[in-house]
């Protein structure tokens, strides 16, 4: 069994900062890719930040100089530095990663609750 939980959010007024942070556990052998994405009251989940095992990121266009996305591969860990906070950043953010599972070397595409940021005006 593999679990990502996020944490991190809260409640912040607008130009502020949070740092979100995801954890995996369980029978993991490694992990490739891991991304942030969010979603909006009413508005579809959309992607925030991937980084790959290699180090290669991707910002959307939306996010690009306020947010860095990292990761500690020996913690299993993944982080989303947020600066420079608007109330349109606003969503539920959501973790996601590409594992390999540890003896049986499947793939799983794994997905955290979720951990909410509410900007304030």
């Amino acid at each position: 069994q593999v679990q990502l939980v996020e944490s991190g959010g809260g409640l912040v007024q607008a130009g502020g900062s949070l740092r979100l942070s995801c954890a995996a556990s369980g029978s993991i052998f490694s992990i490739n890719a891991m991304g942030w994405y969010r979603q909006a009251p009413g508005k579809q989940r959309e992607l925030v930040a991937t980084i790959t095992s290699g180090g290669s990121i991707n910002y959307a266009d939306s996010v690009k100089g306020r947010f860095t996305i990292s990761r500690d591969s020996a913690k299993n860990t993944g982080y989303l530095q947020m600066n420079s906070l608007k109330p349109e950043d606003t969503a539920v953010y959501y973790c996601n990663a590409d594992i390999i599972i540890a003896a049986t070397w499947r793939h799983m595409d794994a997905w955290g609750k979720g951990t909410l940021v509410t900007v304030s005006s």
